[in-house]
């Protein structure tokens, strides 16, 4: 269905506020997705604060040109979505966990991350980093190891002495 200029301005101008405001933009080909999976997929994307948007990759390139990334724009084949939001990482890892679920109904094909082009391995590697709260357990863990292991060997050392 052809779109009027008013209409491509509307989302072109929606475009660039996307790609001036968000922390990371993930692109997906959404090829043979049902309306209820993608209903369901904006629902938990919405829920963790992060956007779904739909727009012709015309515009897109449009727009993503007009941003000022830098690197070379990764390919975009098939349906073109668009994931954002401020966090950095939640948006790749919220689409991540539903490419694993759906099987090959979506997938990452590219994004901008710290305002550069990413290609789809390099966002599928950022899309496996854990959470905040996650990394904060393990590096609580990493530097609670060590005295771990302390007080275990004084108390064998006690025990011995005993």
């Amino acid at each position: 269905m052809a779109i009027n200029k008013e209409k491509k301005g509307e989302i072109l101008s929606k475009l660039k506020k996307i790609v001036k405001d968000s922390a990371s933009v993930v692109f997906i080909n959404f090829h043979a997705l049902p309306v209820t999976e993608s209903s369901l997929i904006r629902k938990a994307l919405r829920e963790k604060g992060v956007g779904y948007t739909v727009a012709k990759k015309s515009l897109t390139r449009k727009a993503l040109s007009e941003g000022g990334i830098e690197g070379a724009m990764p390919d975009m084949p098939g349906e073109l979505g668009i994931v954002y939001g401020t966090d950095p990482i939640e948006g790749a890892r919220g689409v991540y966990e539903f490419q694993k679920k759906l099987d090959k109904k979506i997938q990452i094909v590219g994004g901008v991350f710290e305002n550069r082009f990413m290609n789809q391995v390099e966002m599928l590697v950022i899309s496996q980093i854990p959470g905040l709260k996650t990394l904060q357990a393990q590096f609580v863990n990493l530097i609670n190891s060590p005295i771990q292991r302390l007080v275990i060997g004084l108390n064998a050392i006690a025990e011995k002495k005993q």
